[in-house]
């Protein structure tokens, strides 16, 4: 089958679309017909690995990803050959503690698809059946694999662990990348009080907006913290969702009012910061981080996008044979949403 790979650790000149053997199912096991494959930063960050990421080569790449069911195991009951799907990209151990109260995303050794394990930019994929949602027929397949990772990541930090309350102020560092589009839609629909988007252009801006982003701010043309001290007559905000790390946090924690919380996914400019810890408990504020999300949100936030009411940003839909092409542009930082892999026939 096709695929896209890389076959060692590096840069982009490692990857390459290739042939590569079909996967083989286990009783409580699915096999994919992949049609469309999301990609995200973290498939830059996997191609170019760390220390612990000991991954079997050559690796897959993609997180996200929907399709038709082609073969189930002995042991699957909930679905049959032909089902229209959408997967968790979060596989867990059912029989971990943390499973078993409903918090699958923090067992030991949970992993992510594309991440830990081959992704979904194949034709072929296996796949535990818990991890599949049926899709209903008007959802297509583009669609569903562009939100998978990135709502069910920013539903779980606004509302799961951040507790987003109606009437409370949000600030969103950045407007075009697909957690953050995600958050802005999110926190809409929780009746956030007002919310606030930080980005680096007009076009990502005025998206935004479209969004439901109620003030906006270019960072580009004026310094966004001091810009966002004055909007809230220097009270600052209840809530900050950033996820670009080091460049950001100082910023970002100065940014909350008293009580408030700053929630984190990632760090795409660095993990390691220092910080004034006077600050932190001067304005009695907190630090949340989270990592994906349970298979309950995923199910919840699934629906909202099934039915309307949360809408996946699709920047650019490639076929799989130009998925190297498709990375330089994720590389480059110019998107604004997904960047989606046609992999199947049935679009």
């Amino acid at each position: 089958m096709k695929a896209l790979v890389f076959h060692q650790h590096g840069d982009l000149d490692q990857v390459t679309v290739a042939d590569i053997p079909e996967p083989e199912i286990g009783p409580d096991e699915v096999l994919l017909s992949v049609q469309a494959a999301a990609l995200n930063r973290l498939d830059l960050w996997v191609l170019a690995g760390w220390p612990a990421l000991k991954l079997k080569l050559p690796h897959v790449m993609g997180s996200d990803g929907a399709g038709v069911v082609a073969q189930v195991g002995t042991n699957v009951t909930r679905f049959q050959p032909g089902d229209r799907v959408a997967v968790n990209p979060t596989l867990w151990n059912p029989d971990d503690y943390f499973a078993r109260i409903g918090r699958d995303n923090m067992t030991d050794g949970h992993s992510i698809i594309g991440e830990h394990v081959d992704g979904f930019a194949a034709e072929y994929i296996a796949l535990p059946a818990r991890n599949l949602v049926k899709m209903p027929d008007h959802v297509s397949f583009a669609e569903a694999a562009a939100a998978s990772l990135v709502f069910v990541t920013a539903w779980h930090s606004l509302i799961a662990r951040g507790g987003l309350q109606a009437g409370e102020t949000v600030l969103i560092v950045g407007a075009g990348g697909g957690v953050n589009t995600a958050s802005i839609q999110i926190a809409k629909l929780a009746g956030a009080g007002c919310i606030y988007v930080v980005g680096a252009s007009e076009e990502k801006l005025a998206l935004a907006r479209q969004l439901g982003a109620d003030v906006t701010i270019n960072r580009q043309e004026e310094d966004w913290g001091k810009a966002l001290f004055k909007l809230t007559n220097r009270l600052g905000v209840d809530v900050v969702v950033d996820n670009v790390g080091a460049a950001t946090y100082h910023t970002s924690l100065r940014a909350l009012k008293r009580g408030g919380r700053l929630l984190t996914v990632g760090n795409t400019s660095g993990a390691k910061f220092e910080f004034d810890n006077r600050l932190m408990f001067g304005k009695h504020l907190s630090i949340i981080g989270s990592t994906m999300g349970t298979h309950t949100d995923y199910e919840k936030v699934m629906g909202m996008v099934f039915d309307g009411r949360l809408r996946p940003i699709i920047d650019t839909i490639y076929p799989l044979k130009e998925g190297l092409t498709a990375l330089q542009r994720l590389q480059t930082g110019d998107v604004m949403g997904k960047l989606v892999l046609a992999v199947g026939s049935k679009q």
